[in-house]
């Protein structure tokens, strides 16, 4: 009887290391998108955009884009690398009376981040002189081809990525939190 027990201990050990997934071998996903970020007049931090890009903004804003990763244990998304300040992006650029004026940051995020095949594109810093009524779509479009998907999602800016629409990717071992 002892004899039957350690071969069924040995075979159950056997089993159980063949069928049971240690968690730390489990590939960590997430997504990669465009994240969308806005400062307010005189802000100097981003905040994450808590409605989408539809809604009009106030003069002396700045909207801010990310090409950028969240998923498992990296819950926040990056934010653009440039700081908001709209005295910097748009010191130069005279208003236009009648309109209203916003900075715009496109950055293209990181290396790491980019999809097999393409390349990083050189982040855009622009002000845009837009109607009063204007939403930070309409700021983004004066700047940039933007593609979307058929349900509204923002996809793509000046081709880059060139298909791809929000995938869910293996996290980047780069972009783990150190313990």
């Amino acid at each position: 009887m002892k004899k039957f027990y350690l071969i069924t201990t040995s075979i159950l050990m056997v089993v159980s290391t063949l069928v049971a997934i240690p968690a730390s071998s489990a590939a960590e996903k997430g997504w990669r998108y465009w994240g969308y970020f806005q400062a307010a007049p005189s802000a100097n931090v981003w905040s994450e955009a808590m409605t989408g890009p539809t809604v009009p903004m106030a003069d002396g804003s700045v909207e801010g884009w990310v090409f950028t990763f969240s998923g498992g244990s990296v819950t926040q998304a990056a934010q653009p690398r440039v700081k908001p300040s709209f005295a910097k992006i748009c010191g130069k650029t005279a208003a236009i009376e009648g309109s209203k004026q916003v900075a715009l940051v496109v950055d293209f995020g990181r290396r790491v981040l980019t999809p097999k095949g393409e390349k990083v594109q050189k982040t855009i810093t622009k002000c845009v002189n837009v109607a009063k009524a204007s939403t930070g779509f309409d700021v983004l479009g004066a700047v940039v081809k933007v593609r979307t998907s058929a349900g509204g999602f923002v996809c793509g800016f000046n081709g880059y990525p060139a298909k791809e629409c929000g995938v869910e990717i293996s996290t980047p071992t780069s972009l783990i939190p150190k313990k």
